[in-house]
């Protein structure tokens, strides 16, 4: 199977029936966007999932380089994320609609809640994640937003959004790599039907130097990011790493060729440590 014909079929089934793209490419803010990269993943390597955020700062560049790569937007899974700033329903539901303008989309595939605390002084977290979330199930019903979900959600924060809303989050979207392996939010999500995607999955650059990690690259000649990456989806998780290089962005997408043994599978798995390279949930209430 060719890489661009891998990278558009090798999808994972959502709730509602929709296919999501088990391989995206991440942007983020700080640097993390290159419009020439965005471009040449989209037209040379066969990337048809990308994940963005009003926060990174890049949604109208983003917009440019997918409408300059001359793919149909059918063809195409584009996520984007509400930051907290915006939570509550009217904010919210105007926040959506703002970054489908400034991308130049009428709709999003997939749009997630950023953050499980609020920035409202005063007021609770499982309140306005509630008023949110019904502004999102608006969002959906209304089909500016094909999926919507959430990010950075522990089990506490979905059991409280399951009890206070009717539409079951299609994604949660957290931190995922060797080092830390979420193994009871995954299940959890598992069990309600919700699909887990995973970011950061070379640990920032930590896994590239793991002893265990390139014990395992040296055997199947791959570098340290493929076989994380491969880890990672086959696992079942959707997997977006995100890079500015064209080369590593080849690299990383060249994950569908082979497949890791059982073995090797569990060595990666012993590696959890609990150590999160980004923000850290866990005691939000």
């Amino acid at each position: 199977m060719s890489l661009m014909r891998a990278l558009s079929s090798t999808t994972v089934p959502l709730a509602h029936g929709l296919h999501m793209p088990l391989f995206g490419l991440g942007t983020s803010h700080r640097g993390g966007y290159c419009h020439e990269a965005i471009v040449y993943a989209l037209t040379e390597c066969g990337v048809r999932h990308i994940d963005t955020a009003k926060r990174y700062g890049c949604e109208e560049e983003l917009g440019k380089a997918i409408r300059e790569s001359g793919i149909p937007r059918s063809d195409l899974w584009i996520t984007n994320k509400l930051w907290p700033g915006d939570y509550g329903h009217t904010a919210a539901k105007m926040a959506c609609l703002d970054s489908c303008s400034h991308m130049g989309l009428d709709y999003f595939d997939l749009y997630l809640m950023h953050w499980p605390e609020s920035l409202q002084p005063g007021c609770s977290n499982r309140k306005v994640r509630a008023e949110t979330w019904r502004a999102l199930e608006e969002l959906y019903e209304e089909g500016v937003c094909h999926s919507i979900g959430v990010s950075n959600f522990m089990v506490s924060h979905l059991e409280q959004l399951l009890e206070d809303c009717s539409v079951v989050p299609h994604v949660n979207q957290v931190e995922y790599h060797p080092f830390q392996q979420p193994h009871e939010l995954i299940d959890y999500c598992r069990q309600k039907g919700i699909v887990c995607e995973g970011y950061s999955p070379l640990a920032k650059g930590q896994v590239l130097s793991n002893p265990t990690i390139l014990q395992i690259a040296e055997k199947y000649r791959r570098t340290p990011s493929q076989i994380c990456i491969r880890w990672s989806i086959q696992n079942g998780v959707v997997t977006i790493p995100k890079s500015t290089k064209k080369n590593r962005i080849k690299e990383n997408c060249q994950v569908f060729d082979f497949q890791l043994e059982a073995a090797d599978m569990l060595a990666l798995r012993e590696l959890h440590d609990g150590r999160h390279v980004s923000w850290d949930p866990t005691n939000i209430e």
